[in-house]
């Protein structure tokens, strides 16, 4: 058994309910989102985030506006839509169901 394999296709599961998290408290740079993973130890690459952005945005889950850096070019923030907003409180509702699930059949019942 690949221990690291499993332990990365369950981060790779969380990882849209994390970053909508994350941009529902405020719009959001990608790099501020990456920071904000690193921080609670679900280390992602660029190479992984910018591709799930845009296909959120695609799926007009999350929209972006453009501003200005005083540190280098202009910075596109994410923030979600009204869709996004319901996506995500859907997200949590399915996670807190299988966190239920999960802990009832490895931790035994409350």
């Amino acid at each position: 058994m690949n221990v690291e394999k499993n332990r990365a296709q369950m981060k790779k599961g969380v990882l849209e309910l994390c970053i909508l998290a994350i941009i529902a408290e405020k719009a959001a740079y990608a790099s501020d989102i990456l920071s904000r993973l690193k921080d609670a130890k679900l280390i992602v690459v660029e190479g992984t985030l910018y591709p799930l952005l845009t296909r959120l945005k695609n799926e007009e889950i999350l929209t972006y506006h453009w501003e200005e850096s005083k540190s280098g070019p202009p910075r596109k923030y994410y923030k979600l839509t009204d869709k996004g907003t319901l996506a995500l409180d859907k997200m949590k509702e399915s996670w807190a169901e299988l966190m239920r699930a999960v802990e009832e059949i490895i931790g035994g019942k409350a």
